[in-house]
């Protein structure tokens, strides 16, 4: 079967890393999913909820969700992560893309949309996907949408190294230019064809598809500087500090740039 997404962005996913481990790895990449699932249940009523996950790969929070007492069901437009998903249990899962969802107007209390935003290079095809929530969302339903920084690659430079490589700088200058971040030197540690939002941006794209009551929060806020995070995660009352000021943080709009990931949530 033809990939139902860019054959770069189906290939990095199926051959050249490996998604479902991703959020088990570095110490910033734990502390984005205890951060986003303790955003989604800050905001998600007392289930049992019926839950969409757009893109939900592997399946790790639609499992996390069936733990809870929810009922979610999973599209992803890659093979390799719906097979991945059914083996962790999401019976549901199934191929999808954002922009055309198979299911009828109004069946669910929530979409989660934590990956597709930021494989969206063009904003024509970011709409159609919030659309396309918008409408299977029930009246008051809530949206979870996370979109990378657009600083993105410039913060992993630093952090990694990378930007004693002339051709990662190149990638940088552009996707500070335009957002659009484009691979082409076959190296995996460099990402896959993305799109890298500007928290105002994230928020007029759910605004102009219907969406309010809107929130940018930051995910892992400026934790990625802890040069000791391994640490902390790992002492539980060094991490409820950690956590305790990214919540203080969370919506600081001179720190939102800085955060790896940011969540819009927002209502039908």
């Amino acid at each position: 079967m033809d990939p139902l997404i860019p054959h770069e962005i189906d290939r990095h996913y199926t051959e050249l890393y490996d998604e479902a481990v991703r959020l088990d790895g570095d110490a910033v990449s734990r502390i984005e999913l205890i951060r986003t699932k303790e955003l989604i249940e800050r905001y998600l009523p007392e289930g049992p909820c019926e839950i969409l996950d757009v893109g939900g790969g592997p399946g790790v929070y639609s499992a996390w969700l069936g733990t809870l007492g929810h009922r979610p069901t999973l599209v992803d437009p890659v093979a390799l992560h719906v097979e991945q998903a059914r083996e962790a249990g999401i019976s549901t899962a199934s191929l999808g893309v954002a922009g055309n969802l198979e299911f009828e107007a109004n069946r669910f209390d929530a979409v989660l949309m934590l990956g597709p935003l930021y494989h969206l290079q063009d904003r024509s095809d970011r709409l159609d996907a919030l659309g396309e929530a918008h409408r299977v969302l029930k009246p008051g339903g809530l949206i979870f949408a996370a979109g990378i920084t657009r600083y993105a690659s410039a913060i992993d430079g630093f952090d990694s190294g990378f930007i004693d490589h002339a051709e990662f700088v190149r990638i940088v200058h552009k996707d500070l230019e335009t957002g659009r971040h484009t691979n082409s030197t076959g190296d995996p540690r460099f990402f896959t064809t993305a799109y890298f939002h500007r928290p105002d941006e994230l928020h007029d794209e759910l605004e102009s598809s219907g969406f309010t009551s809107i929130e940018i929060l930051a995910v892992e806020g400026m934790s990625w500087a802890a040069g000791d995070l391994e640490e902390r995660i790992a002492d539980p009352e060094k991490l409820r500090a950690v956590l305790d000021l990214l919540r203080l943080l969370e919506s600081a709009p001179s720190l939102m740039g800085a955060t790896p990931h940011f969540l819009g949530v927002g209502r039908a």
